[in-house]
């Protein structure tokens, strides 16, 4: 019985502590990201950030959504980790557009924990003690050709 209960104390302190709780945020720069993962990310879906304007006339609105993503950040860097999960949200968004119809997505912002941060220069990421996580919000639209 001391051994269970020895066992079940140690179960409990070892379970604590691995699940200390991180959220840091970070912002770091769209267009070095999308420069370096260039080659992951569709050309034929534009991408349009905060309030930058497509320059086009908006043929078709399709819909707001949402891109969550997260990635292991289990002994990566911040950035690294971050730069790779904002990547895999802006994909989600684009495959989005793909599947209905659309060529851009327009009005992207961070929107972690639904809380609006609109930059044209910047993503927000949170980094903790063993996920990133990055969320994308945007609007798919067609353009007039």
């Amino acid at each position: 019985m001391k051994n269970y209960i020895f066992s079940l104390v140690i179960f409990t302190v070892f379970l604590s502590l691995n699940l200390e709780a991180r959220d840091d945020k970070y912002l770091f720069p769209i267009d070095h990201t999308l420069t370096k993962h260039s080659a992951l990310v569709n050309p034929y879906i534009k991408l349009y950030f905060a309030t930058q304007p497509p320059g086009e006339v908006i043929r078709d609105n399709l819909g707001t959504y949402k891109s969550s993503k997260t990635t292991n950040a289990r002994l990566k860097p911040p950035r690294e980790s971050c730069d790779w999960v904002f990547i895999s949200a802006v994909k989600g968004l684009q495959s989005r557009a793909s599947k209905l119809g659309g060529d851009a997505v327009i009005n992207i912002h961070s929107y972690y924990e639904e809380i609006k941060m609109l930059d044209e220069n910047l993503y927000e990421c949170h980094d903790g003690k063993n996920i990133s996580r990055v969320v994308l919000r945007g609007t798919v639209v067609k353009l007039e050709e």
